[in-house]
């Protein structure tokens, strides 16, 4: 979860009033953000110093607070004043709205066909007649680097760039050039550097050497030029020091390069829109029209508003309270969501308007969250749902789990990863490439394959507790996967029980006897064989088990499990010195 740090007086200011620490501790609670920690800016500072002493009565007292990682609104100070005035219906939500002109009057940006090597998307806008002062500036900063830390995964899907308006001159050109042909003097620098020396005079720098992977080895790296070829940026790593932006500036350009479109659009919204309150026409935005090679184009920002349909049936259902629509809509209003109520086909149903400061509401279960939170999570009254109706298999699981106990076995929870060695090799068993779901990156040799048998977790249990007091019987209720290509994803889950006997002897009486309790209980008749109206079982010659100790359970004319003696070198290859017999069966094949 991000912390955003904000000043507290700052803050108050915007939010019209001031708060006790209990009073904003419950507006916060209220909203669904928290307050995390309440310091100074001299007190971080002896913090990260390691140095002694209290603050004084003249540090300004700096919140942090905590925000869901999903609310890039919030991560300023500007987003999150303006949330929580509306949300104590202070003020209405803001109507943001993009500058009427025409194409030939906008500022135009060319995207050359070799930036799809590396950064193949950009977005811009322009902040007129902006106002900074020294604290809007350092907020304007600092969502730039939240945003880099968040949405933007450290640069690599989306990088920030931000421009004195009034030191370029449109129209601009987003290229891809190698890099000992780009030469300018990077952001807080005197001298020119080409961009190849850069990467090696950044490799010292704390906060930029971390970037240098994204780009680095590229035989071409992205650069923005303007009309008289003065570098712009050097994205996803540094900003020229021409058109650095400073306290004095009126006129902001934002470019946004990305790997990510749909990201990339909600930065740059985010940005615009929550700086755009200080521009001389407040919430409007200057528009830039970006042309591809291709001759395509794109006009951006888009500040639309995007309209869904909610039922109100589900908000309440959900929610687990009686609302009329217009409490809804009031609600919903608080939450920064225009809304409409109508009826259709005699149901009620809410129109919610999205505006492009909430890009965290993609579905109906957003919208009735929001609800939820307005209406105060603690004001739902706790009740047991009307009917609640576990699925069969889950019934059946929950079930076959209490008789096993009663035969005096203990239940035992295994990873459901496991290493290919462990779940073929070791286990006496070929590996045909074409059972196991296997692990793309696995972090670990022991978590590299999905099992597909709950064997394996069974005896690792069993080899660390083979000092344990004798006989030891414990067995797992688990979910394998395997692959099946006639599934969308191409593998499918599959329900096992599993049980082990380890003792002085193998025991393989009390296991053949625990299988035909499971299927007594499960009410299937033991019969001959090749009688399909119930269970029998039959010799196997499976490679876990000793050969000639060891048998098939066949059901409805299907094989269901196995049970029998576990072979010697199995036992060896998990470090198990006594005989176990172990037994494994299909609980889906009783449904």
């Amino acid at each position: 979860m991000p912390t955003v740090s904000v000043g507290r007086d700052l803050l108050f200011a915007a939010l019209g009033r001031t708060y006790t620490q209990e009073e904003f501790e419950e507006l916060c609670f209220s909203f669904g953000i928290e307050l995390d920690d309440v310091t100074t800016e001299k007190a971080i500072i002896r913090k990260e110093r390691h140095l002694e002493g209290e603050a004084g009565d003249d540090e300004e007292v700096i919140y942090k607070i905590e925000v869901p990682a999903n609310r890039y609104d919030l991560l300023c100070l500007e987003g999150l004043a303006q949330a929580l005035r509306v949300f104590n219906k202070q003020e209405n939500v803001p109507t943001y709205t993009v500058s009427d002109m025409s194409k030939e009057s906008m500022l135009q940006i060319h995207v050359k066909p070799e930036t799809s090597q590396i950064r193949p998307y950009i977005v811009c806008a322009v902040l007129r007649g902006i106002k900074f002062d020294e604290a809007r500036y350092n907020s304007f900063i600092e969502l730039q680097d939240k945003l880099h830390q968040n949405i933007c995964r450290r640069r690599t899907l989306v990088a920030i760039g931000t421009h004195d308006l009034d030191t370029v001159e449109g129209p601009f050109s987003y290229e891809a050039l190698p890099p000992p042909s780009i030469e300018f003097i990077p952001l807080k620098q005197e001298r020119n550097f080409k961009a190849s020396d850069l990467m090696e005079y950044y490799k010292s720098d704390l906060k930029l050497k971390k970037f240098l992977h994204i780009i680095e080895n590229s035989p071409v790296f992205p650069v923005i030029y303007d009309k008289n070829r003065t570098v712009l940026s050097l994205p996803p790593i540094i900003n020229g020091a021409h058109s650095a932006i400073t306290l004095k500036t009126k006129n902001v350009f934002i470019e946004c390069t990305a790997t990510d479109l749909t990201k990339a659009k909600i930065v740059l919204n985010t940005m615009v829109t929550t700086f755009s309150q200080y521009c001389e026409k407040k919430f409007e935005v200057e528009p830039v029209q970006v042309t591809y090679s291709d001759g395509s184009s794109d006009i951006c920002p888009d500040l639309s508003v995007y309209k869904m349909t909610v039922p109100l049936s589900y908000v309440t259902d959900t929610v687990g309270v009686s609302l009329k629509a217009e409490e809804v809509t009031s609600l919903l209003d608080r939450m920064q969501l225009t809304t409409e109520h109508s009826v259709s086909k005699g149901k009620d149903n809410i129109i919610v308007s999205v505006p492009p400061t909430r890009s965290d509401v993609l579905h109906p279960c957003d919208v009735m969250e929001d609800v939820a939170i307005a209406y105060g999570y603690n004001n739902i009254q706790r009740r047991k749902p009307a009917s609640l109706n576990p699925l069969p298999l889950s019934q059946l699981t929950d079930l076959m789990r209490m008789e096993i106990s009663m035969n005096g076995f203990t239940e035992v929870l295994t990873w459901i990863l496991c290493s290919r060695k462990e779940n073929f090799e070791m286990l006496n068993r070929k590996d045909n490439q074409s059972t196991a779901v296997i692990i793309g990156n696995p972090r670990s040799a022991d978590f590299e394959a999905v099992r597909t048998s709950l064997m394996p977790g069974i005896l690792k249990t069993v080899g660390h507790n083979k000092d344990h007091p004798k006989p030891i019987k414990i067995f797992e209720v688990g979910d394998i996967v395997v692959l099946d290509n006639t599934r969308d994803v191409g593998a499918r889950n599959h329900r096992l029980l599993a049980a082990l006997y380890c003792g002085a002897t193998s025991g393989f009486e009390l296991i053949h006897s625990l299988v035909d309790r499971i299927m007594e209980v499960a009410g299937v008749p033991f019969v001959p064989s090749g009688n399909n109206s119930g269970y029998f079982i039959e010799l196997s010659h499976e490679p876990e088990f000793l050969a000639g100790r060891q048998a098939s359970i066949i059901y409805n004319g299907t094989r269901v499990g196995a049970f029998g003696i576990v072979h010697p070198e199995v036992l060896g290859n998990f470090d198990i010195p006594d005989p176990c017999s172990y037994m494994e069966l299909s609980i889906e094949s009783f449904l």
